[in-house]
């Protein structure tokens, strides 16, 4: 009995196609920092407008990216986070879907932010402490942290101080402890995982003098809140949020639904100024929750719509991936092997769906490898599809 799989690690030769691989996406899920964006205008300018008006005035505003499933709204949000997070002046975190309520969303934000990331927040507010009470001059997180490694600066003489100051900014003693116990080694996993909601026992929190739990949707507003007042008081310009599919809150029950979103509501009421929320969500979603939800829905104000690509956002795209792996810089070579009717006859059959459209083009360029193709024809796509 003969074996009927053949597997092997031998890559595919591309040479026929003027390609060092298939530049393609098996599986078309957007990258965590993606290098490719066909943006459509009234998007990208919506998104630009949103942005740059927080960064520009320091108040808050707040966007929702619509599209069907597949028209990128996951790699918008990417995309743009990539920008935004290059700065130094803002902090950003990434939340891939909301889970059961606003806790979930807290707990993902400050879990993308990093053990580390934080860490350095608490040392930049320590340094700030260190400058008005003694003479040293700790510029950033890492002169602050060498200053107490070589015991320059002994941490009983700015603690007190440093907890008093962050308590009278973030109105929240608990997560100034918290914050504070982040540098410490020997209880700042204690810490982190309090400021993550991940929840500790009570010996543990009596152990930093923190006398409430993290773990309901009312607290996690309020610890968020702490966190962005303690951020814009270290100089940052705010804070961005990116949440992605939104849509998914409409499988919570009728009252976590309602529950989550006005948590959300009372963190855009509290939070003015220095926050950016951009959410990714399903159109017939946000619909029925701003039919259903106004009080809500009033504050986001903003919605632009992801549409299905026209033949020449489809042609651009094309020619952008083909030329991340070109064996030459000749620009001319545009979309080949492709042809414009074989890409007119991939975006009718994807319904010009950018998901759909990724996987249909590699698998066009495989298929065409191993048939010796030397151009993707509309016949061949016929064949194939």
């Amino acid at each position: 009995m003969s074996n009927a799989f053949n597997i092997t690690d031998q890559q595919r030769d591309y040479s026929q196609y003027g390609l060092e691989s298939n530049p393609f996406p098996y599986s078309p899920v957007p990258a965590e920092d993606p290098e490719i964006y066909c943006g459509q205008e009234h998007v990208t300018k919506q998104i630009s407008s949103t942005v740059s008006s927080m960064l520009a005035t320091g108040k808050s505003k707040h966007l929702v990216i619509t599209g069907k499933y597949g028209n990128g709204k996951s790699h918008t949000l990417k995309y743009t986070r990539s920008l935004v997070r290059d700065r130094d002046d803002v902090v950003v975190g990434y939340v891939a879907q909301p889970g059961e309520g606003f806790l979930d969303i807290y707990h993902e934000f400050v879990y993308d932010l990093g053990f580390t990331r934080l860490k350095e927040i608490a040392y930049e507010h320590l340094a700030t402490v260190t400058r008005d009470l003694t003479e040293a001059d700790p510029h950033d997180a890492a002169a602050m942290q060498s200053l107490i490694d070589e015991g320059d600066i002994l941490l009983s003489e700015i603690i007190p101080e440093a907890i008093r100051r962050l308590s009278d900014i973030t109105h929240f003693a608990d997560f100034a402890r918290a914050i504070v116990h982040m540098v410490y080694e020997d209880t700042n996993l204690y810490a982190w995982q309090w400021l993550t909601a991940e929840g500790i026992r009570y010996e543990q929190r009596k152990e930093m003098e923190i006398h409430t739990a993290l773990d309901d949707d009312t607290m996690g507003v309020r610890a968020f809140t702490a966190l962005k007042n303690l951020l814009l008081e270290l100089g940052y310009t705010g804070v961005f949020v990116f949440v992605d599919e939104f849509e998914s809150i409409a499988r919570l029950s009728s009252k976590n639904e309602q529950a989550t979103l006005n948590s959300i509501r009372h963190l855009m009421d509290q939070n003015g100024s220095g926050l950016c929320l951009l959410f990714g969500c399903a159109p017939e979603v946000w619909q029925d929750v701003m039919s259903e939800y106004h009080a809500f829905s009033e504050r986001i104000g903003q919605e632009v719509a992801l549409r299905p690509l026209t033949s020449d956002q489809l042609y651009q795209l094309v020619k952008d991936y083909l030329q991340k792996e070109r064996r030459t810089e000749n620009n001319e070579v545009g979309i080949k092997p492709f042809s414009k009717e074989s890409l007119d006859l991939i975006l009718q059959r994807s319904q010009g769906n950018i998901r759909q459209v990724l996987a249909i083009c590699s698998r066009m360029l495989d298929e065409g490898s191993d048939a010796n193709q030397n151009q993707i024809s509309t016949e061949f796509v016929k064949e194939i599809v």
